[in-house]
């Protein structure tokens, strides 16, 4: 009898609606799980149009392209002999459903539509999809005319059911459906299925791999069972990065674990597992079995084929192997860094990143430097064994005989920067800069930008017939954060002009991709000017802690030859648009002007802030009460004062908030025109589908806040102490 089962599952970097590109790299999947042995393989959720085709799924032309790939996936010799398990949006009387078609020898076994669509966060399935709401029911489906041509079926099954093959039975989940508490894989468990598989589209947040192979592993520990996962990989055309981490489980332990981050399109794990080892890990769980005795039996489709071989008694099984997981550090430097290799060959672009003199940015790029130096190093690494990296390398350098010496070498070819000094500009901030661009070995520019922001104060003092002045010389608060704002902007400016034309200038095809600056606590505070230098094409770190990105910064020191990252780090953070004090910075982010303290209306709290009035630690705490618990003036308030009552009164638990609250609602309006970024934190405040929010507030709040001072009232009242009129 048999007994070992060989499955293959993968990770792919699909992308959306490049038809060519999905059908040979699934193609290629296959033919590699058919040279290593296995009888079924799975692959990532919808990957035939690609996951991330948002309302193009609305297009008749993506069901149709899908159903096109479809029948040369049938018609393939690559796809005989194995059950293949693919993806694709199919419409059913009318309703688009998100579908797994699983075929064999050209002909096609099931098609199974998801029951849990993803709704919350990133993910807006509702939008596009129905979800199939009749458990355990199939009805037949009528082929398109080019399918019946191919497989000579004129209709197919349906719905929710379960291949039954001649050695044990399959059932299928889709993605969100292992995250729900009802999952499909606890009844069909106890219906009897031994394998589970899951094609999944799950997309790489800091920390989450952890939770993913939980419930994996979760999903078997209980009653059983052989779990089976493959996911997305890469950059599919937004915000998102799918990492990977293809898996295989049984009985709740690991038995296959494929990478997290890589620059390889195509990665297919396989494995060999014994069923004899499932069924006597469920036969002794007598709670299981007499669950499993009431259960309502799922719809079998006959499958006459084995994934195992009649004569496999020498036949090895896989052994259970520990996860190896990356830390938030490592992540950082990988995520980003794949990301951008994906936009980068995708775009046919380089990358040109202004070194601008704000120390901020210049923080902003010693965190891309190790992406992009990693991103390099990955690439080195993976040419020698794998030719489609080496293609796009060669590519990308427009040189189809390059191959990378080191990723210092390689950053030369990828990588600008370009420092935009002015008369605010430190000589410390400058050496920095410099000494950063030889150690990555980008394309480095000096400029000065006095010449073009004297020209453009010119120009309104010619029509206004005033001259701005900064504070230290005697102007305004609102003078001296608008000639703060002219030097950001023009920055922004000079920087899309050297990133179409350095290349014209230096005799070179193509353009640069500009890299933005700002991080995901900057954004949620709005300190960040308008169309500045965090407008950009993308920014690999936008989305990233400000306290992650310094644990990033040290882990770098640590694990990088960049020795410039010491005196960046240890240097305050500064925007250095305002006048030195005797050749020395006198700005930095996280004091609160005086200005602010003094100011009662918040119109003119947002001219005249200029520093944050808050740490980034506390910030970060900000954000992730607003966005992950769901907390608003009131309730925030009410979660610090436990927080943080060893260190702060309620009074002051109470102007912090306040505070917060404030910037917040002023600056929510920058929100719409952020950088488009890598996501990697789940109290991002970007507003393209992640956090949906009005910009325009009432920034008083005036109900919430009393809200709050009445709470601080009654709290001082209790400790005896004086009501004062005004928390404020």
């Amino acid at each position: 009898m048999g007994r070992t089962v060989t499955v293959a599952t993968c990770a792919l970097n699909q992308w959306a609606l490049d038809f060519d590109g999905n059908l040979a790299r699934i193609l290629k999947s296959i033919e590699i799980a058919k040279y290593k042995g296995a009888r079924y393989r799975l692959g990532p959720e919808l990957e035939i149009c690609g996951y991330g085709c948002s309302d193009h799924y609305y297009e008749s032309d993506t069901l149709l392209h899908s159903f096109e790939v479809l029948a040369k996936l049938l018609e393939s010799p690559a796809t005989q002999d194995i059950i293949c398990d693919v993806g694709m949006p199919v419409m059913c009387r009318n309703v688009r459903y998100n579908c797994r078609v699983i075929f064999l020898n050209k002909k096609i076994l099931l098609i199974r539509p998801k029951m849990i669509l993803a709704n919350t966060g990133n993910y807006r399935e509702l939008r596009w999809f129905t979800p199939w709401s009749r458990a355990r029911f199939v009805e037949e489906y009528f082929l398109p005319r080019m399918i019946q041509e191919v497989t000579g079926q004129e209709t197919v099954p349906f719905g929710d059911a379960v291949l039954a093959t001649k050695d044990t039975c399959l059932g299928s989940e889709i993605c969100e459906e292992l995250w729900a508490p009802n999952s499909p894989h606890i009844e069909m468990g106890l219906d009897g299925v031994e394998i589970f598989t899951n094609s999944s589209g799950s997309h790489h947040v800091l920390r989450k791999a952890h939770t993913r192979v939980n419930m994996v592993n979760s999903a078997t520990a209980k009653s059983g069972g052989i779990y089976v996962l493959a996911n997305q990989k890469g950059c599919d055309g937004d915000r998102l990065y799918y990492d990977g981490c293809a898996m295989i489980s049984m009985n709740g332990d690991t038995i296959a674990q494929g990478s997290q981050f890589s620059l390889n399109d195509v990665e297919v794990l396989v494995a060999t597992l014994d069923l004899e080892d499932v069924r006597s890990y469920r036969a002794e769980i007598s709670c299981r079995n007499l669950e499993a005795s009431k259960v309502n039996s799922y719809s079998r489709i006959k499958v006459n084929f084995a994934l195992s071989c009649s004569d496999d008694i020498c036949v090895p099984a896989c052994e259970p192997i520990q996860w190896r997981y990356h830390s938030p550090e490592e992540e950082i430097c990988l995520g980003p860094a794949c990301w951008l290799w994906d936009y980068l060959r995708r775009s046919n672009q380089d990358f040109f990143y202004r070194l601008v003199v704000e120390l901020t940015a210049l923080l902003q790029l010693a965190l891309y430097t190790p992406c992009v130096a990693r991103f390099a190093l990955q690439s080195r690494m993976e040419v020698s064994w794998d030719q489609g990296v080496l293609a796009d390398v060669r590519r990308i350098v427009n040189d189809e005989t390059y191959t990378p010496e080191d990723s210092q070498e390689f950053c030369g070819h990828i990588f600008t920067t370009c420092y935009m000094a002015s008369e605010n500009s430190s000589q410390d901030t400058y050496n920095r800069a410099k000494l950063l661009a030889e150690q990555i070995g980008s394309y480095h520019i000096n400029l000065n930008i006095d010449v073009a922001v004297k020209a453009i104060v010119g120009i309104f003092s010619m029509v206004m017939g005033r001259s701005p002045q900064f504070r230290v010389h005697g102007g305004s608060s609102r003078e001296n954060l608008a000639l703060q704002n002219v030097q950001a902007r023009i920055r922004m400016v000079l920087a899309y002009l050297f990133a179409q034309l350095s290349h014209w200038a230096r005799g070179m095809p193509g353009g640069l991709l500009v890299l933005g600056s700002a991080n995901v606590d900057e954004s949620l505070h709005g300190y960040l000017t308008k169309y500045d230098c965090s407008s950009a094409d993308i920014n690999p770190v936008g989305g990233i802690s400000k306290t992650d990105l310094r644990s990033f910064i040290q882990y770098c020191m640590e694990n990088f030859q960049l020795t410039a990252l010491r005196s960046i780090i240890s240097a305050p953070p500064t925007a250095e648009l305002e006048p030195l004090a005797d050749g020395q910075v006198s700005q930095t982010d996280e004091v609160m002007g005086s200005d602010f303290k003094k100011c009662s209306v918040p119109f003119l709290c947002m001219i005249f802030q200029e520093d944050m009035g808050m740490t980034y630690t506390e910030l970060s705490v900000y954000g992730k009460l607003r966005k992950m618990a769901k907390a608003g003036p009131y309730s925030m308030f009410c979660k610090l004062i436990n927080m943080w009552k060893e260190i702060c009164t309620p009074r002051e638990v109470a102007s912090k908030v306040k505070h917060f609250f404030r910037m917040y609602s002023i600056n929510r309006h920058k929100m719409t025109t952020l950088t488009p970024a890598y996501h990697a934190e789940n109290y991002s405040p970007e507003d393209n589908r992640f956090d949906l929010r009005p910009f325009l507030y009432n920034s008083t709040w005036s109900w919430q806040f009393r809200s709050i001072d009445k709470q601080v009232s009654n709290l001082e009242s209790k400790e005896g102490k004086p009501l004062p009129e005004d928390v404020d």
